[in-house]
């Protein structure tokens, strides 16, 4: 029997993952890319008696694959919280799918082990931007207001590593830092230990400051839209800017366009903090478009295509 583990190169996929193995180590085969691969089970080849764990991708843009890895005798583990669709009726698909705007992957992987390892699942609480999430599972876990600082700045510096065109933008191979992971069953030392920690913190600081400079495409009450120049440094933070730019206006919309290797835009959009809701129906309206309620994307939107959007997007958030 294979074990094979299927997971975004995000904070979420990462501590999702780094949280079960902790409870049931096994030895498993990884399946991983840069957080916008989310067709992962194309990738995938498995069969009868095999055993397949999913993280953190949408169930409905991995339908094909997860069907054919059924029908093929592969059993399949899904976690997610990204939009599903319909989910298949199967005896070998165990889901565990919740698409609230207060969910992300680690926080049903948490309730799965009854909060076993529940530090690593408010990390990717905060890196995925769900803040009043992570506060709350923070307070049920007794935590210093210095040790909550250290968990958020964590899970920023690993969901910026999950930003990128290809794996040569990032700093790790998702599946290297997992195995930089590994070996800490607290966050909180890999934090005060670990050199790939460091690398990433440094890192973030740096592209930080160059996205901080920039000026935003469009600016109103309601929505902002920024365009980040064709650079490495641009495209992996992309996704920390655009959570930094909702956190610091909680009743603005906010959309980040970044050049991409097809000369497209890949685009970040991040719904109101104080209304967590729309990001992916406005995003589900554009091709190779997804996400959740609070935090969605698009992978190509053409350039020509960016006054649509922009329209869209005004028209998703801003009241008539």
């Amino acid at each position: 029997m294979r074990r094979i583990d299927v997971f975004n190169g995000d904070a979420d996929g990462l501590c999702a993952l780094h949280q079960l193995r902790l409870a049931e180590p096994v030895e498993s085969e990884l399946v991983t890319g840069v957080k916008r691969d989310i067709k992962l089970l194309d990738q995938v080849e498995a069969g009868k008696g095999d055993r397949v764990t999913v993280l953190d991708i949408s169930l409905d843009s991995n339908r094909t694959g997860l069907m054919r890895l059924l029908e093929a005798g592969a059993s399949v583990e899904y976690f997610d919280h990204h939009h599903a669709g319909e989910i298949p009726q199967n005896s070998r698909l165990v889901t565990h799918i919740d698409l609230s705007a207060g969910a992300c992957t680690s926080i049903l992987v948490d309730r799965h082990l009854k909060g076993l390892h529940r530090l690593w699942a408010i990390t990717a609480a905060f890196g995925d931007n769900l803040e009043k999430s992570a506060a709350e599972l923070a307070g049920s876990a007794g935590l210093s207001q210095a040790q909550i600082e250290k968990l958020a700045r964590l899970g920023e510096c690993l969901n910026y590593n999950g930003y990128g065109d290809t794996l040569q933008d990032l700093h790790f191979h998702p599946a290297q830092l997992y195995a930089e992971m590994k070996p800490y069953a607290d966050p909180l030392e890999f934090v005060a230990r670990s050199a790939a920690f460091a690398r990433l913190d440094a890192g973030l600081r740096s592209d930080t400051a160059l996205a901080d400079a920039l000026q935003p495409q469009h600016e109103d009450t309601h929505c902002a839209a920024y365009v980040m120049p064709d650079a490495a440094w641009a495209r992996r933070v992309s996704g920390v800017f655009a959570n930094r730019l909702a956190s610091a206006a909680p009743a603005r919309a906010h959309a980040v366009f970044t050049t991409n290797q097809y000369g497209d835009y890949t685009v970040s959009v991040r719904a109101p903090i104080s209304n967590l809701q729309g990001a992916d129906t406005l995003c589900l309206k554009f091709a190779t478009g997804g996400g959740r309620k609070g935090a969605a994307g698009i992978n190509r939107l053409p350039v020509g295509e960016l006054d649509t959007f922009l329209a869209s997007f005004r028209a998703q958030y801003c009241p008539t």
